[in-house]
């Protein structure tokens, strides 16, 4: 299997799939970026999504879970620069509408559209100007980087990864994956959107549920700020055009494609994070269960004492085994190890000997590793987090101005 960030020069797209996108000044009322985008498909593909778990609900995040129900699309449009959540009536309208003019652009029912948007929160899209954007763009085989900087807000550059992996009898299923996410990322599926499309056939029962396991391994192990979004969205997509059968073989491959490009698309939403200068690894084992693990290392990357400590390069590691012990799963300090990169902090219960300056240089690193061993089971969950900055606030303070 090979998997590589996507380059425009470089884009193999899989087979029967096409993207583009145009610019509708969704947020400024100036089209000087791209904030509309549409990806498409020559056939009906099979489709799965998983959506926020936030009780406040975005209108598209809404309309796709309807679309979906049938278990067919035909294409994605997204916006970037306004969320359409908590926006009423109106703001179903409009999600309505983006699909209707979708449909119109790509000639499929408005059924078949997947509608994601993301930006401010309370404020409504201006139809004027999206509509005839989506009528203007003119999907291409090379344009899903175009497609990559519509999604964007405060990201920093575009999220993209190409994949393919050719089986024993030399028949070739490829993916890409675009996805966009900076700050709110806290997925239980933040504001995140991601999309993946693939030309591998795979029947719409087992898709849905790759698509929630790939989403367990990679958008649900990240934290920025703890934040979870209105409109966090996965959509993925099968098509078939690659002509190989579903068979177990074929679907398991299909699988692995998935879930690699969501995990390298996830590890690029946490580098690119809000004020981020530092991204570090929590890997629990020794746990009681998987659960208890994926517990306490969420709980971990999540802790605002132990992201601060590790911006500073502050050699406190007792706050990683007090986020552990408060995260629900089961913890024995007594039992417990920690290791910071090769330094180890906590041996079995116990303080270990080790040089605070060698910790310090560990957490001076760019990517940090952190391991905790429980000593209670079987249980094993890696997350990844990031540090907390003044610039992460900076940029949170002035977001709608």
């Amino acid at each position: 299997m090979s998997s590589t960030p996507a380059e425009a020069e470089k884009i193999i797209a899989p087979r029967g799939f096409r993207a583009g996108a145009a610019r509708a000044g969704v947020k400024t009322g100036v089209a000087d970026r791209f904030d509309v985008g549409l990806i498409v498909s020559d056939r009906p593909c099979a489709a799965a999504g998983v959506f926020t778990t936030n009780q406040v609900i975005a209108a598209p995040c809404v309309l796709t879970r309807k679309h979906i129900e049938s278990g067919t699309l035909r294409a994605i449009v997204a916006n970037s620069g306004i969320a359409n959540a908590c926006t009423g009536d109106q703001g179903d309208r409009n999600a309505v509408a983006m699909a209707v003019a979708a449909a119109n652009a790509v000639g499929c029912s408005p059924y078949e559209i997947g509608v994601a948007s993301t930006g401010v929160i309370g404020w409504q899209l201006p139809m004027d100007r999206i509509v005839p954007a989506i009528a203007a763009i003119r999907p291409t085989e090379t344009g899903f980087p175009d497609f990559s900087r519509a999604i964007m807000t405060t990201d920093t550059k575009p999220k993209q990864i190409v994949a393919a992996h050719t089986s024993r009898d030399s028949g070739t299923i490829r993916a890409i994956g675009t996805a966009k996410g900076a700050g709110m990322i806290h997925p239980n599926m933040a504001t995140l959107l991601c999309f993946v499309v693939t030309d591998a056939e795979v029947p719409v029962a087992e898709l849905r549920q790759i698509t929630r396991r790939a989403a367990d391994r990679s958008f649900n192990a990240i934290s920025v700020d703890g934040d979870t979004s209105t409109n966090d969205t996965l959509l993925v997509l099968a098509n078939g055009a690659s002509g190989m059968p579903a068979t177990a073989e074929t679907v398991r491959d299909a699988e692995s494609l998935i879930t690699r490009v969501c995990e390298l698309l996830a590890r690029e939403i946490v580098a690119d994070g809000e004020g981020v200068t530092k991204v570090f690894e929590v890997r629990v084992t020794g746990a009681a269960s998987d659960d208890d693990a994926r517990k306490a290392a969420r709980t971990i990357t999540t802790s605002n004492l132990v992201k601060t400590a590790i911006h500073g390069a502050d050699p406190n590691w007792g706050r990683i085994i007090a986020a552990a012990g408060r995260s629900g799963a089961k913890v024995d300090d007594r039992k417990a190890s920690i290791r910071i990169g090769a330094v180890d902090v906590f041996t079995r219960g116990a303080p270990a000997l080790f040089n605070p300056d060698a910790l310090r240089a560990a957490f001076s690193e760019k990517e940090i590793a952190i391991e905790l061993s429980l000593g209670l089971g079987d249980g094993a969950a890696t997350a990844w987090g990031t540090d907390l900055s003044a610039e992460y606030v900076r940029i949170n303070a002035d977001y709608t101005t």
